[in-house]
């Protein structure tokens, strides 16, 4: 699976870490919700860093479409509660 982080790049992330990530993409529901930006910063870090852990840099080059698209480092609680669906941001 492909995962975007917007500004940073693409990740190869085998399917077996999703299960991690969607605790994570958990962290940050939560952190919208209780409208807690200090949290909310740390969770969606933690989310950015558990893809790069998980996965690998997709090749620069590619054209390959994500999977998955995860809001960039910096982006506002309100544009992430815009993006949240029913299943959070990585959906599963």
């Amino acid at each position: 699976m492909i995962v975007r982080i917007l500004g940073e790049g693409q990740y190869d992330v085998d399917a077996s870490a999703l299960d991690g990530l969607n605790e994570l993409d958990a962290e940050v529901e939560r952190a919208v919700e209780a409208g807690d930006e200090p949290a909310f910063e740390a969770a969606l870090a933690a989310l950015h860093d558990g893809v790069r852990a998980a996965g690998r840099p997709h090749p620069a080059d590619s054209l390959d479409e994500s999977d998955l698209i995860l809001p960039p480092a910096g982006a506002s609680i309100d544009e992430v509660r815009r993006l949240l669906g029913g299943e959070g941001l990585i959906p599963g």
